[in-house]
């Protein structure tokens, strides 16, 4: 897929990433559309179990593409503001299409992200980020909002409001070191240990039940769209019931942990 690599580097690991280092891989359609076949293509493969989104150069995803590209596909006969729409959605769906895949999805920030890079990177799971990073809700610099793609939703629920209306409203760049004081990302490291932080953190994720992750993710998710204490409750009792009688996790972990090994769930 052109601008778009997939790699497996380890057992049961997808790394996607996003090659076009001369744009800093910005949201190009011909970036994007290959994204949007390479989440698709992973969310359906049963091996892997966790997935790395990265990028090549000195940019994680800096946004917007500011030259000439591709149209979008599937346009011919629309008008103007149709085509506009449709180009849109298409945008913001990468966020809902890696909230959609069953794996856990790790965005490795090596550089910039700025405008749908930031809110791709707050569409993954978990955030690591290279010591060079940096984010900016990138709308508000060019006199549209900074609201896009999910951000209004998942910044403020990250990073609490007044930290997100702030970033948001003032346009500035949030170094990495701030963004793992706010909880924007989780950690930062070194730019030349970023890939092996990612993989490190994806084999533990692996090493537990496939069935228990999936739907970890799933559980929290949902609860950042639960309207109460109670409803988040009833839905991980439902959840953690059905993995307990459904498997037999629980008493392999039991074992394991009688015989000083690590547990193979078979979920």
């Amino acid at each position: 897929m052109p601008y778009i690599r997939i790699e497996r580097p380890r057992p049961h690991v997808s790394v996607i990433r996003m090659d076009r280092p001369e744009r800093m891989n910005s949201m190009a359609f011909e970036l994007v559309v290959p994204l949007h076949e390479a989440f698709a293509d992973l969310a359906k493969d049963n091996d892997t179990r966790c997935v790395i989104l990265t990028g090549t150069g000195r940019g994680f995803c800096s946004g917007a593409d500011t030259r000439d590209t591709a149209p979008p596909p599937n346009i011919a006969g629309l008008t103007l503001t149709r085509i506009a729409t449709r180009s849109m959605t298409l945008l913001a769906d990468l966020v809902l299409a890696m909230r959609r895949m069953p794996q856990p999805v790790i965005c490795a920030v090596n550089g910039a992200a700025i405008g749908g890079g930031l809110c791709l990177a707050l569409g993954g799971d978990i955030r690591l980020a290279a010591e060079s990073a940096c984010f900016r809700a990138a709308g508000i610099n060019n006199g549209l909002t900074a609201t896009e793609l999910g951000l209004s939703f998942l910044l403020p629920r990250a990073i609490g409001t007044s930290r997100a209306f702030e970033i948001a409203l003032s346009g500035r760049d949030v170094p990495a070191d701030e963004a793992a004081q706010i909880g924007l990302v989780s950690r930062v490291v070194p730019d030349a240990e970023l890939m092996d932080a990612a993989l490190e953190l994806a084999d533990r994720i692996n090493g537990w039940s496939t069935q228990g992750v999936q739907l970890t993710k799933r559980m929290l998710w949902a609860g950042l769209e639960t309207g109460s204490l109670q409803a988040a409750i009833e839905l991980e009792s439902h959840t953690q019931l059905f993995v307990r009688l459904t498997t037999q996790n629980f008493e392999e972990a039991s074992r394991a942990r009688k015989e000083g090994r690590k547990p193979e769930f078979r979920d």
